[in-house]
């Protein structure tokens, strides 16, 4: 027998692949240098998109978590009912469509899309004129112009860009129009396979066209069959948008609803967000909505009334988790619902917010 000691100098002997296949998926490792020479090969190709964030066009939070959201990530929006979640779910899936650097699905278990292509008609017509909101039409008069548009036109002929009022944000969806994708989510159909199969689609579809995808709202989405308790279903569910997340490359962002404790709170928090403490594990950033007036101590309003009022204008954004970057920060930006949108050029808050030790005074 040969006892010859290995040259240390030889390269190292070929290794069969290390992969476990099984009824339920495949394991396989990799060690990092092949992971580092796979990152070399996009870098050579251009390949980088997933190193390359997706603005969303708020301009303090996009600063804040560094300056998009990245392939990979979830991101939660969590508040109570008619703190703008949706208004600001869906301005985000608008502003990055125009954006021209993903296309968008925005899948809603709560609105059709015909409901959510007048909220975005109301929002053009504000947001072309910010400050100002001279010119703008609010959210319920969207239906009365279109239903006009028909009833003025006696030859069966009406178009939707004949309207004056109707037309300049009409022109502005049709920009983007194309990269944003409106679905109703289906309580038998919209289940976490099928929109990683809706995912996959579209990459087949579009090649390197970038996908981001929002989910309102992630207590909805179904689990087939129905777990016996909801904590075990929105386990199931944030772990199953998250692995969508990483494994197919795609920003995510989902609206939570709250729980009973967080609705009766002061001032709603991450741990209020209702169904599982999963909730809290799995997402990369977690955005609270606030209404200003109910959350702002006591001392910045008891002696102005006036400064009071101005505060039911606003809706504090409290980031109270960001993995990537700073967290416990407050935000503010200025709500224009009756146009179903915010002003995106928000601010720091500079006033005192209650903290959670005030929720049972």
């Amino acid at each position: 027998m040969d006892t010859e000691a290995a040259d240390p100098s030889a390269p190292p002997t070929p290794k069969a692949s290390w992969r476990l296949d099984t009824d339920n998926g495949s394991m396989a490792p990799r060690s990092a240098l092949d992971v580092l020479i796979d990152l070399n090969d996009k870098v050579t190709s251009g390949r980088v998109g997933e190193y390359q964030p997706v603005p969303l066009g708020f301009t303090p939070l996009d600063k804040t978590i560094g300056t998009g959201l990245r392939a990979g990530e979830l991101l939660l929006i969590g508040g109570a009912q008619g703190t703008g979640k949706t208004t600001m779910a869906l301005q985000m899936a608008r502003n990055v469509a125009s954006g021209g650097q993903a296309n968008v699905l925005y899948l809603c278990f709560e609105h059709d899309e015909q409901y959510l292509l007048n909220r975005l008609v109301a929002m053009e017509s504000a947001l072309a004129h910010l400050p100002h909101r001279t010119g703008a039409i609010k959210i319920q008069d969207v239906r009365r112009e279109i239903l006009g548009t028909w009833m003025a036109d006696g030859s069966g002929t009406a178009q939707l860009a004949d309207n004056p009022r109707l037309r300049p944000s009409l022109d502005r969806i049709a920009r983007y129009g194309q990269n944003l994708f409106l679905l109703r989510g289906s309580q038998t159909v919209s289940t976490v396979d099928n929109i990683r199969r809706l995912v996959q689609q579209h990459r087949a579809l579009s090649g390197d066209r970038r996908l981001l995808v929002v989910v309102d709202y992630l207590q909805k989405v179904p689990q087939i069959p129905e777990p016996s308790s909801e904590t075990e279903k929105v386990t199931f569910v944030v772990n199953g948008l998250k692995d969508i997340a990483l494994s197919e490359e795609v920003p995510m962002i989902a609206i939570v609803a709250a729980d009973k404790e967080g609705l009766k709170a002061s001032r709603l928090r991450n741990f209020h967000l209702r169904g599982s403490s999963a909730i809290n594990y799995e997402a990369d950033i977690i955005l609270i909505l606030n209404e200003k007036y109910h959350i702002v101590a006591k001392v910045n309003i008891e002696f102005n009334p006036y400064q009071a009022q101005r505060f039911r204008d606003w809706i504090v954004v409290s980031v109270e988790k960001n993995r990537g970057g700073q967290d416990s920060l407050d935000l503010e930006f200025e709500k224009h619902f009756e146009f179903s949108c915010f002003d995106p050029n928000g601010r720091t808050v500079q006033e005192k917010l209650i903290e959670e030790r005030l929720y049972n005074d």
